[in-house]
């Protein structure tokens, strides 16, 4: 039995399957490589069947986003094809590099604990640079807004060595993403209803609340382009980020008495968010914005009965960063991780 399968999820990505898809077979160390389709209009299936005969090609149904998507491959390949321990979670836009496997397949390895693990993600365009999407391992702070470690808000730091440690972090990005494949599907996979974007969040945050572990593996690197699906400036990203955070926390907050209160306080920062879209003339995402809060009280139905089920599932407390991310970086002028967690200063 194979340990693991490498599995990309491509919607209308053929260029990028064609440009990256070679390193991946080459650098796969013998393990199986799966593209799942999720319809795509652009030949993409044809493409892979006439150019990587050895690929093994996942063709579903519909376009379920990243969430639903990964949710119903993995749950092919596992009813399928064979039972394997680790899926590696592959975007369509990252360059992967020799040698890159090992180092975190000895991390997943180092303990049942550890269910899901990440790369270094370096910017394709800057490689010098950590990328946006998951840097060098990411965290949540005490009002559900996320950073990494080399990169906070728009600030990108050169890699430099200073996180090449392997350590447990807050959250694992999904643009390349390892998990323990036992886990994925004891937990349900990712909350389909995300559809994109901070699902894995949403997922590392559930698992840590049943005692598993997530990492950062600095021994491995790749390399990300970035907006492959969704560019960075799409209004429906925008709406989908501040909904998806929203759903997040929510669902998973502890049951203290303050999750309102924490409410409140974003519905003020990210309406002044907003006005860095109004600065520009950016009117569709500031839109994007204000949905985002209609749709997120709109689930509330939902979103409660999902809580409800997390809290009786919990057996572990889960420790968010104690500050706001958001005043340590505009109003202490804080912009790295390192400065941002070093209290002294």
């Amino acid at each position: 039995m194979d340990s693991l399968a490498l599995v990309i999820l491509n919607y209308n990505g053929q260029s990028f399957l064609a440009k990256f898809l070679p390193a991946v077979l080459a650098h796969a160390d013998g393990h199986p490589v799966y593209v799942a389709d999720s319809a795509s209009t652009d030949g993409s299936v044809a493409f892979l069947r006439a150019h990587f005969p050895t690929v093994r090609v996942i063709e579903l149904a519909r376009n379920e986003g990243y969430a639903g998507g990964y949710n119903r491959a993995l749950d092919y390949i596992r009813t399928h094809e064979a039972p394997f321990d680790y899926y590696a979670l592959i975007n369509s836009d990252i360059d992967v590099t020799p040698g890159w496997l090992s180092p975190i397949l000895s991390v997943m390895a180092s303990s049942p604990t550890v269910a899901a693990c990440q790369p270094k993600i370096r910017s394709y365009q800057q490689r010098d640079l950590f990328e946006h999407a998951g840097a060098a391992g990411g965290f949540v702070d005490w009002l559900g807004y996320v950073f990494c470690r080399g990169r906070v808000f728009a600030t990108f730091e050169a890699d430099q060595g200073q996180y090449d440690d392997n350590r447990p972090v807050f959250w694992a990005t999904g643009a390349c993403l390892f998990v323990r494949a036992k886990v994925f599907h004891q937990t349900g996979g990712f909350d389909a209803s995300f559809f994109a974007h901070m699902e894995e969040i949403d997922w590392c945050w559930r698992v840590q609340r049943l005692g598993y572990e997530v990492w950062t593996c600095g021994q491995s690197v790749v390399y990300h382009v970035g907006g492959g699906t969704l560019p960075k400036s799409n209004p429906h990203k925008t709406y989908l980020n501040y909904r998806n955070s929203l759903f997040m926390l929510y669902k998973n907050w502890p049951a203290d008495g303050r999750l309102w209160l924490r409410i409140f306080l974003r519905l003020v920062l990210d309406g002044l968010s907003s006005l860095l879209f109004v600065k520009v003339g950016q009117w569709r995402d500031v839109w994007a914005i204000i949905r985002a809060h209609f749709a997120f009280y709109a689930h509330l139905p939902q979103l409660n009965q999902q809580r409800r089920a997390l809290r009786q599932q919990q057996t572990h407390a889960v420790s968010l960063f104690p500050r706001s991310i958001v005043w340590s970086y505009f109003g202490q002028g804080k912009k790295t991780y390192r400065d941002i967690v070093d209290n002294r200063k």
